[in-house]
């Protein structure tokens, strides 16, 4: 597995407009109400909420929206019961994808996702048929800039990385779960520049897919991250650059 395929999702992410950056903050509400329902509202005692501030400080979400939901997830505020779960299926080419999903309604949830593979070429599958390709992984992206991706490698390494791969000036750097923060943070007290860190499902290995198929499976990652009860979406897929370029100039 080598980091092309999260570099990808990061290039394929960043072409969303405008538009929906207010799908964008919903969703980022929903992931800090239920980390502070789970947790707390005390980032420092709550590891899933501090990584959900982070994710929306990095997407410039409001400190009032932000505040909102925490008070919701604490009680301090009414909010509506959400439900997280994670689904998994396949698309074109065998692809494996897993869905991570937080709804207050969980058949109208399960409805839209199977639809939604079903148009796209693939199929819902059931709990366990994809998840075994993956593991559980703290991810770091570092764009190097006009620094040694070599030498932050190793930075990363001595900071408690379980492993780092190399991508022109990028680092993708993997840790244990519940690692992450730390990780994350020894790197930045070393001004080291990170673009994103989060929990996130890493395949084992990848799957290299035809033109063709690549921008059906592109295609269908964007409808499913477009549903307003899916928070994130995973896959194993390998795309090839100049499909990823021709995508994003349609997008």
């Amino acid at each position: 597995m080598g980091g092309h395929s999260h570099w990808s999702q990061v290039k394929r992410q960043k072409g969303a407009t405008d538009a929906k950056r207010g799908q964008i903050f919903t969703k980022l509400g929903r992931e800090i109400m239920v980390a502070a329902r789970e947790g707390g509202g005390d980032p420092e005692m709550n590891p899933r909420l501090r990584l959900a501030l982070l994710k929306g400080r990095e997407n410039n979400m409001p400190a009032d929206t932000v505040e909102r939901a925490i008070k919701r997830g604490t009680g301090q505020l009414e909010g509506g019961q959400l439900i997280d779960g994670t689904f998994e299926g396949y698309g074109p080419g065998g692809v494996a994808i897993m869905v991570d999903v937080l709804a207050d309604n969980r058949n109208r949830a399960v409805a839209s996702l199977r639809t939604t593979f079903s148009r796209g070429g693939g199929s819902l599958g059931e709990s366990g048929c994809v998840a075994w390709q993956f593991d559980s992984k703290g991810l770091i992206l570092i764009e190097a800039s006009d620094r040694d991706p070599e030498e932050i490698a190793l930075m990363a390494i001595d900071a408690g990385a379980e492993d780092v791969e190399i991508e022109d000036k990028r680092v993708e750097v993997h840790t244990a779960p519940g690692g992450l923060e730390r990780v994350r943070r020894t790197l930045e007290e070393m001004e080291v520049p990170v673009a994103s860190a989060e929990l996130s499902m890493i395949p084992k290995s990848t799957i290299s897919l035809d033109d063709k198929q690549a921008g059906q499976v592109l295609k269908l990652l964007d409808t499913l991250e477009e549903l307003d009860d899916v928070q994130r979406v995973y896959s194993n897929a390998d795309f090839p650059d100049e499909v990823l370029v021709e995508y994003a100039g349609r997008s």
